[in-house]
C-alpha cells in the first residue's frame, strides 16, 4: 500500500512536471492571447482584491493584539511596530495572501476547467481550430504569476494599517513614528526576497490549478475532485516552495 501511495505521487509530480514544462513551450510561440490574458488578470487579480484586503487588515489586527501583551510583560512594547513589520513583510504577508489565494483561485481553475473537459469544450476548442493549452491555461497561469505578487504588496501594505489600528486599541502611537519605525526596521534584505517569492507562489498556484482542472476525469464528480486537490496541493507547494526560498535566501546571504 505505501509503495502504491509513492508510486501515485512520483506519477503525478511528473505529469505536473510535463506541464509545467509544456506551459515554457508554448508561452514563447505565437498566437499570443493578450486579450484573454488581461480578462484573466482582471478576474484573477481585481475580484481577489476585497478578499486579500480584508483578510491582510484583520491579519495585522490580530497579530498585534495578540503580541501586546507579552511585548508589555518583557518591557518592549515600544519595539512591537518593528517586530510585527519584519514578521509581517517578510513572512506572514505573503504566505497567508498565497493560501488564500489558493482557496480562492486555485479550486476556482481547478472547477472551471474541470467543467469545460469533462463537457468536451476542450475538445471542441481543438476540432475548432484554437489551441486549448494556451488559451485556457497559459492565459490563466500568467496572470497568477504577475497577479499575486501586486496582491501580496497591497495585502501587506493593508496588514500594517491593520497592526497600526491594533497599537491603538489600547496605546496611542502616531501615524507618523508607527511607519517610521517600519521602514527604519527594514532593509533590502528583508523586502526583495519575500517580493519575488510570490512570483514562484503564484505560478505554482495556477500551474497546479490548471493542471488538476485540465486532466479531470470522471464525469461531473471529477470537477469536485479536482478543486478539492488544486486547492490542497497549491497550498501545500506554497509551503514547500517557501521553505526552499528561506534555504536559498539564508544561503545567499539575505537573512
Amino acid at each position: 500500500m505505501a509503495d502504491t501511495f509513492l508510486k501515485t505521487i512520483l506519477n503525478d509530480v511528473g505529469q505536473l512536471s510535463r506541464f509545467a514544462a509544456r506551459f515554457f513551450t508554448q508561452c514563447f510561440k505565437p498566437r499570443y492571447e493578450i486579450a484573454e490574458f488581461f480578462k484573466q488578470c482582471y478576474v484573477i487579480g481585481y475580484k481577489s482584491l476585497p478578499l486579500v484586503a480584508l483578510t491582510g487588515f484583520i491579519m495585522g489586527l490580530v497579530i498585534t493584539m495578540q503580541l501586546r501583551p507579552s511585548m508589555v510583560s518583557y518591557g518592549v512594547e515600544s519595539r512591537l511596530p518593528m517586530i510585527i513589520g519584519i514578521a509581517i513583510v517578510r513572512e506572514i504577508g505573503p504566505v497567508i495572501t498565497a493560501l488564500i489565494f489558493a482557496g480562492k483561485i486555485g479550486s476556482s481553475i481547478g472547477a472551471e476547467l474541470g467543467s469545460m473537459k469533462v463537457t468536451e469544450q476542450i475538445d471542441a476548442m481543438k476540432v475548432s481550430g484554437t489551441n486549448p493549452f494556451k488559451y485556457l491555461v497559459v492565459t490563466r497561469v500568467l496572470a497568477t504569476t504577475f497577479m499575486l505578487p501586486v496582491l501580496a504588496v497591497l495585502s501587506v501594505a493593508i496588514s500594517l494599517y491593520g497592526a497600526y489600528v491594533g497599537i491603538n486599541i489600547k496605546g496611542n502611537t502616531s501615524f507618523n513614528l508607527f511607519w517610521a519605525q517600519i521602514f527604519t526596521s527594514l532593509t533590502f534584505n528583508d523586502v526583495l526576497p519575500a517580493f519575488i517569492k510570490t512570483f514562484f507562489f503564484g505560478f505554482a498556484i495556477g500551474t497546479v490549478g490548471c493542471y488538476k482542472g485540465y486532466n479531470s476525469m470522471k464525469g461531473t464528480e471529477g470537477v469536485g475532485q479536482s478543486a478539492n486537490s488544486a486547492v490542497v496541493v497549491s497550498s501545500i507547494m506554497v509551503f514547500i516552495l517557501d521553505l526552499l526560498a528561506v534555504q536559498i535566501t539564508d544561503l545567499l546571504g539575505f537573512n
